[in-house]
């Protein structure tokens, strides 16, 4: 089996509950829900993307581990890395699950929840979209993007998860959206503020 991986690189986590910790993100090329270009985005399932995932490296689950533990500071302890896109659940599997544990690694995902986990990952951060069927039935962290036409946090009340938050849509409108997003957390305690703090950091 072979991997595309747009990006890997060493950075701070900037959302969530792993917010600031030291992480190798594997950035993993294609999605499910678009297709990563500007002329297919008004009719995608996912309009709002702002990452880019299209192409990237081929790996084998022996490379694709080898590049990430090179990344991860010589002598340091508690390796930890982030499998992201894109979709990554399109790609990661269970060898490459073993693998990356093998190195050493506490492995977390982030998925929109559509595709089924391929074995056991440490933590899993679902980010579900409108129209798109949840494959997934509980997670470690439910991340919504906020608003979202045909999306309301009502409908995950009973979604099993350990964390919950709300995560302002970017764009022109973010101002107001976090306003939006930071009521309806003093609405609802049981979510809780996303802020995306490493674009204010100034790093990926």
């Amino acid at each position: 089996m072979s991997y595309t991986v747009h990006e890997i690189f060493l950075t701070a986590q900037g959302e969530g509950a792993n917010l600031g910790r030291t992480a190798v993100f594997i950035r993993f090329a294609g999605c499910n829900l678009w297709t990563g270009r500007e002329e297919d985005r008004a009719d995608a399932v996912c309009r709002f993307c702002d990452t880019e995932f299209r192409g990237g490296e081929r790996y084998d689950a022996a490379g694709l581990v080898a590049a990430a533990a090179a990344l991860w500071p010589a002598g340091a302890p508690g390796r930890f890395c982030v499998l992201t896109g894109g979709e990554p659940l399109l790609q990661v599997d269970a060898p490459l699950l073993a693998a990356l544990r093998a190195a050493g690694f506490t492995i977390a995902v982030e998925t929109n929840g559509t595709q089924p986990l391929p074995g056991p990952i440490d933590w899993v951060c679902v980010s579900p979209k409108a129209n798109a069927p949840l494959a997934l039935t509980a997670a470690d962290e439910l991340k919504l993007v906020f608003p979202q036409a045909g999306m309301d946090p009502t409908a995950f009340r009973d979604f099993p998860a350990r964390e919950r938050w709300l995560s302002p849509m970017d764009g022109p409108a973010l101002t107001e959206n976090t306003a939006a997003a930071a009521e309806y957390c003093l609405r609802h305690p049981e979510w809780r503020l996303n802020i995306q703090a490493h674009k204010s950091w100034g790093v990926r």
